[in-house]
């Protein structure tokens, strides 16, 4: 690959050669990183119609007789090499491997109880309430009676 993705990082200059400022200008000179496989010339727009054929809505002959036989072909390229690999499945033996590699049990809770963190809903903090007034009552009531 020839796109720099890292032009900061100062390079030490090759075996034999001496460091130049252009080289440290070219060091520094931001690169675009482009996927070259997949797209068309970069100065070029693809027609109405081609957009219109890539959505389904021509027939590919009305586009292929136009100004784009190249970019019919390219698209033709993209959309079977989408297809194999559409088709392509992972083996039964790593399959396999990879259901044999995950547990066969539930994961085990880390951390005990009392460090986990608790959550209580507000109907059950109302619950928990009136249950403890409840408790609070008959404990009163047992107590002061004669």
């Amino acid at each position: 690959m020839l796109d720099d993705l890292t032009p900061d990082i100062p390079r030490a200059p090759r075996e034999g050669q001496k460091p130049s400022t252009s080289a440290a200008k070219k060091d520094r000179e931001v690169k675009p990183v482009v996927e070259r496989d997949t797209l068309p010339d970069e100065g070029r727009r693809l027609s109405g119609a081609m957009h219109a054929w890539l959505d389904g809505e021509l027939p590919e002959a009305a586009v292929r007789s136009g100004e784009a036989p190249a970019d019919v072909e390219f698209w033709r390229g993209v959309s079977k090499r989408m297809e194999r690999s559409r088709l392509v499945r992972t083996p039964e033996h790593v399959e396999a491997q990879i259901m044999a590699a995950l547990p066969h049990h539930p994961p085990q809770v880390i951390s005990p109880w009392w460090r986990r963190e608790f959550v209580i809903t507000p109907v059950a903090a109302v619950s928990v309430g009136a249950a403890l007034m409840a408790v609070a009552a008959a404990t009163t009531a047992l107590l002061l009676a004669p």
